[in-house]
């Protein structure tokens, strides 16, 4: 595939180029109904059947477990393919920027939730996670106005991590799989934590500098607001042109009514 159909960019029929990606032209252009968007919502479909699979028979049915890792696998792939398709094709659109978030921490609260319902996840682990994802989440919205903190390297080395331990919790692991699941979700749950730290360091540093790039922006409009009126009380006619000026020009000073009658 050398480039997005012409279907799944509004049907512009652009050229796909540089290596598949589509021109300017077709920016802004993206089809709800494109690649991205139908993965995203088949990850919000797989969060109730997930469920569902993984209560069946109580929790206890290895079989159904395994189908319950199955749905959660897929959910999580796909979570890694339809961001970059949709950047790489240019198929962002609106529904996709608050859709992909959502389906992303759906997936994982309900596995979260589910498996210390069961009993199989301390609580505890469940309450950090998704204090962290949440808090994270708002924060971004706290600091949009002066710039938009960007996923790091950390953060989705966090997310592979949680999406690894929490699969294995969904099956029914014993013996040293079952030791080597609790670790992995240790380390899973210390990425999370050091990871929300830095998004905090990185909100605190960008609405730091928002805020100053503002009142540097005011201080120089009022600066201009100064300038034009020292400007406009100098004399300066509309066109920019000085009423001395004017005189030097013609020899003599506008006639005003008075002397027009004479």
């Amino acid at each position: 595939m050398t480039g997005a159909p012409a279907s799944a960019a509004g049907g512009s029929g652009a050229r796909p180029v540089r290596g598949g990606e589509l021109g300017t032209a077709a920016v802004g252009q993206a089809s709800l109904w494109n690649i991205a968007n139908i993965l995203t919502m088949v990850r919000l479909l797989l969060v109730p059947g997930f469920v569902m699979l993984l209560f069946h028979d109580g929790g206890d049915e290895p079989v159904w477990r395994a189908f319950a890792w199955a749905a959660f696998a897929v959910a999580m792939i796909t979570d890694l393919f339809d961001g970059h398709l949709a950047r790489r094709y240019d198929l962002v659109t609106d529904f996709g920027k608050i859709a992909d978030p959502i389906a992303d921490k759906a997936i994982m609260g309900a596995a979260l939730v589910s498996l210390s319902v069961l009993g199989d996840l301390p609580w505890w682990i469940t309450g950090v996670i998704l204090f962290r994802e949440l808090g994270i989440t708002l924060m971004r919205f706290w600091v949009i106005r002066h710039a938009v903190i960007p996923a790091s390297r950390g953060g989705k080395v966090k997310t592979l991590a949680q999406g690894t331990a929490v699969g294995m919790y969904v099956l029914m692991l014993t013996g040293p799989l079952a030791t080597l699941r609790f670790w992995m979700m240790m380390v899973a749950v210390a990425l999370t934590v050091l990871t929300g730290l830095d998004y905090v360091r990185q909100a605190l540093v960008l609405r730091r500098k928002g805020i100053a790039a503002e009142r540097v922006a005011a201080r120089e409009a009022v600066i201009a607001v100064a300038d034009a009126s020292v400007a406009e009380s100098a004399g300066e006619t509309p066109g920019g042109v000085d009423a001395g000026a004017a005189v030097t020009r013609t020899g003599a000073a506008p006639r005003g009514p008075a002397e027009a009658e004479r």
